[in-house]
C-alpha cells in the first residue's frame, strides 16, 4: 500500500532551485534510498517530508501526500502533530541532535509525552522498552545516562529510539551511519531492517552504496536537484544507465582500485542551459541535445539522452563489492551547495592522469628507515588500561592502516606518537631518535616533523581566521615572515594540495566538506612534515570528494615521500591506500601485516569477525 507520494515537488531558496520536479512514492515495509552529491537535493527532499525546509524557502509539488493527506496545505501546528508521531526523522550525528543536558530517558520520552502516548506513570517501562528494542544493553542504566556518556553506536541507537517512540509509519534516516565502525554500522542496520520488515516505510539518505546494497528495495539517484536514475536497487547498482550513478560506483575504494586512481579528470564543458541536462558540463558523452533540453526518463528509469552503455569494470567490481560487503563500501561524490559562491577546487595536475599510482616503497628494514618506531606503549586512564603493549614501525612512503571498533585503543595509540599523550610504557622513536621520552621543551623543535590531519577541520580550524591566516599560522612556526613571502608560500601550499588562491580570504564555513580537508592538509604540510598522522580524514566525506582526497595523499606519499598512520573505520579504504594493516581490540594489536595477505587471509578470530560484519549479504532489495 503506497504511504508517500510526491509528484513534481519543487524547493526554492531565493534564487536557488534547489529540488527540480521530483516524483517518489514510497510503499509500507518498503525502503528507499536516495543518494548523490552534497547540494544535490536528497536531503532538503527528505526535510520537505517533515516541513523542516526552514525560513525563506518555497514548495511547491502537483502532488505531496502522506497517507491521503495533503502536506502541501499543513500549517505549522498541524506538522507538529504529524512529526514524531506519524513521521519519525534520525539525523546523522546523534552526538548534535541529542540535547547535552538532559539524560538519554528524558530525550525518548519526549515524543511520548508531547503527542501524549503514555501515562506519567507508564513512562519510564515505556522508555526502557524503547531502548531495548533498538538493541541498547542496559537500557535502565543507559536511560539515565547523558549522550556524552554513550558510544557512537549507542548514542546513534538512542536517537532511533527517540524517532520511533511515536510509532511513525514513516522513518527518515539521514546518514544514519556515517563514521560509525563496521560492528555498530552493522548493528544499526539489522535495527533498520526489522523495523523494514515490521512494517515501517524508510527513507534511506545515505552516500554509502554499501549500506544502499543491503538496505534499500529501491534507489533513487540525485544530481543538480533532480532524480537521474530511479530503479530497484539490484538494477541500479548492478547496471548502471546514467552516466553519473556510473561515476558514483566507479569511485569506490577497495582491492579492485588499489594502485589506481580514484578521482577523474574534471570535466569543464559548456555549462547547460534551464531547460537542459544538469549534469551536462561534466559528463564526457554530452552535446548540444544535452545542454538544451532535459531528457526524458526512458524505460529502465534513466533520464538521459545517451543512457546505458557498458558498465565500466570499476563500477561492476565496486558493486560487486558493495553488495557482497566484502569491504564497506565508500560514501557517494559530494558537490558544492548550489547556494555555495565557492568555486569547486581544481584537482591537482598529478590527479587527473588516469595512470597507476605507483606503490610506496617498501621499508629496507634497516634501523634507521622506519620513521615511526613504537614499541610496546601502554596507556591506562583511572586504572583502565586503554593501549596495551602496542608495538608497530611505519617507514618512508609508507601508509600503515590502524583499524578496529570504537573504543579500541586507535586514536590514543595516534596520540601517543602524535606526542599529545605520554604513554605509561614503552617508547616512541621518530626518525630513529627519542621522542615519547623527552619532556615537550625538547620535543618541541621536532613537532614540525610531524603533523597530523583531523576527521573535523572544521572543529580544528578557528571559524573566525580566513584560510590565508589558518595555514600562515603554520607557517610562521617555521620561521616564514608576515608579508608577500608568507602569502607566497601560503599560495603555494593551496596549489599543491589543488585548491585555488581565491579561497585565501575564505573562512571555514565559506568552504565545502573537500575544501577544508585539504585546507587541512595543506596547513599540515606547511612545516614540510615527514610523518601524517592522519585520523578518519575521509569518513565524512561523499565519494568523489573522498576519491580526490585519497589519490592526494598518495601523491603526496609518493612525491615527498611521507610516511602515514591511516586511522580509518572504512575497510574499503584502508585496503585502496595502505601497505600494511594493524588491527586493534580491547588496546591490543591482534593482527599486523600485509594489507592483501590480512584481507585475504586473516589470522585473528577478530579480525575475520571485522571482515564478516562488513560481509554479511545484503538484506535489501
Amino acid at each position: 500500500m503506497t504511504l508517500l507520494t510526491a509528484e513534481d515537488l519543487n524547493v526554492r531558496f531565493g534564487g536557488v532551485h534547489a529540488v527540480r520536479d521530483v516524483s517518489l512514492t514510497l510503499d509500507r515495509g518498503e525502503c528507499l534510498a536516495v543518494v548523490g552529491e552534497s547540494g544535490s537535493g536528497k536531503s532538503v527532499t527528505a526535510r520537505t517530508l517533515v516541513g523542516l525546509t526552514g525560513p525563506g524557502s518555497t514548495v511547491t509539488a502537483r502532488g505531496l501526500t502522506f497517507d491521503g493527506r495533503d502536506l502541501t496545505a499543513l500549517g505549522e501546528a498541524e506538522w507538529r502533530t504529524l512529526r514524531g508521531r506519524r513521521i519519525g526523522l534520525v539525523l546523522q550525528d546523534a552526538l548534535s541532535s541529542l540535547d547535552p543536558l538532559r539524560t538519554v530517558g528524558a530525550e525518548v520520552a519526549e515524543p511520548l509525552k508531547v503527542h501524549r502516548l503514555a501515562a506519567r506513570a507508564e513512562l519510564v517501562g515505556r522508555v526502557r522498552s524503547l531502548l531495548t528494542d533498538a538493541g541498547i544493553p542496559g537500557a535502565e542504566q543507559r536511560a539515565a545516562q547523558y549522550p556524552h556518556q554513550l558510544s557512537g553506536g549507542l548514542r546513534q541507537r538512542a536517537l532511533i529510539a527517540s524517532a520511533l517512540a511515536g510509532g511513525p509509519d514513516l522513518l527518515i534516516a539521514d546518514e544514519p551511519t556515517t563514521a560509525l565502525d563496521v560492528s555498530v554500522q552493522a548493528q544499526v542496520l539489522d535495527l533498520l531492517d526489522r523495523l523494514r520488515r515490521d512494517g515501517t516505510a524508510l527513507l534511506l539518505i545515505s552516500h554509502d552504496l554499501s549500506v544502499v546494497a543491503r538496505l534499500a528495495d529501491r534507489v533513487a539517484v540525485m544530481f543538480g536537484g533532480r532524480v537521474v536514475e530511479t530503479g530497484p536497487t539490484d538494477r541500479v547498482l548492478a547496471d548502471p544507465r546514467h552516466p553519473y550513478t556510473r561515476a558514483l560506483l566507479a569511485a569506490v575504494p577497495g582491492h579492485h582500485t588499489r594502485g589506481r586512481r580514484l578521482s577523474v579528470p574534471a570535466l569543464d564543458g559548456p555549462p547547460p542551459g534551464p531547460d537542459g541536462c544538469p549534469y551536462a558540463s561534466r559528463c564526457p558523452a554530452a552535446d548540444a541535445i544535452c545542454r538544451e533540453t532535459l531528457p526524458p526518463v526512458d524505460g529502465h528509469g534513466a533520464r538521459c539522452w545517451h543512457p546505458g552503455g557498458k558498465t565500466p569494470p570499476r563500477a561492476a567490481a565496486a558493486y560487486a563489492v558493495a553488495r557482497s560487503g566484502s569491504v564497506p563500501s565508500a560514501p557517494v561524490p559530494s558537490a558544492p551547495v548550489p547556494s555555495a559562491p565557492v568555486p569547486s577546487a581544481p584537482v591537482p595536475s598529478a590527479a587527473v592522469s588516469s595512470a597507476p599510482v605507483p606503490s610506496a616503497p617498501v621499508p629496507s628494514g634497516r634501523p634507521n628507515a622506519a620513521l615511526i618506531e613504537v614499541d610496546g606503549i601502554g596507556k591506562s586512564y583511572g586504572g583502565r588500561p586503554v593501549v596495551r603493549d602496542v608495538s608497530f614501525r611505519v617507514g618512508t612512503g609508507e601508509t600503515l592502516g590502524l583499524v578496529g571498533e570504537s573504543g579500541s585503543g586507535k586514536t590514543t595509540a595516534a596520540r601517543i606518537v602524535l606526542g599529545l599523550e605520554q604513554p605509561d610504557t614503552g617508547t616512541v622513536l621518530l626518525d630513529g631518535r627519542p621522542w615519547s621520552a623527552l619532556p615537550e621543551r625538547r620535543r618541541r623543535a621536532d613537532r614540525l616533523r610531524i603533523q597530523a590531519v583531523q576527521q573535523d577541520p572544521l572543529s580544528s580550524f578557528d571559524p573566525r581566521y580566513p584560510v590565508e591566516r589558518i595555514i600562515g599560522e603554520a607557517l610562521a612556526r617555521t620561521g616564514v615572515p608576515h608579508g608577500r613571502e608568507r602569502r607566497r608560500r601560503t599560495t603555494a601550499l593551496l596549489h599543491q594540495v589543488g585548491l585555488p588562491a581565491i579561497l585565501l580570504e575564505r573562512r571555514p564555513a565559506e568552504l565545502s566538506g573537500g575544501q577544508r580537508q585539504r585546507v587541512a592538509i595543506a596547513r599540515a604540510l606547511a612545516s614540510a612534515p615527514r610523518v601524517l598522522v592522519c585520523d578518519e580524514p575521509v569518513s565524512a566525506l561523499d565519494v568523489s570528494v573522498q576519491a580526490q582526497i585519497l589519490d592526494l595523499l598518495a601523491d603526496l606519499r609518493r612525491d615527498l615521500g611521507l610516511a602515514m598512520l591511516f586511522i580509518s573505520h572504512d575497510l574499503g579504504v584502508v585496503r585502496h591506500l595502505a601497505d600494511r594493516v594493524a588491527v586493534m581490540r580491547d588496546g591490543r594489536l591482534v593482527e599486523t601485516g600485509d594489507v592483501e595477505e590480512v584481507f585475504a587471509d586473516p589470522s585473528d578470530g577478530y579480525t575475520r569477525e571485522l571482515l564478516a560484519a562488513a560481509a554479511r549479504p545484503g538484506v535489501g532489495g
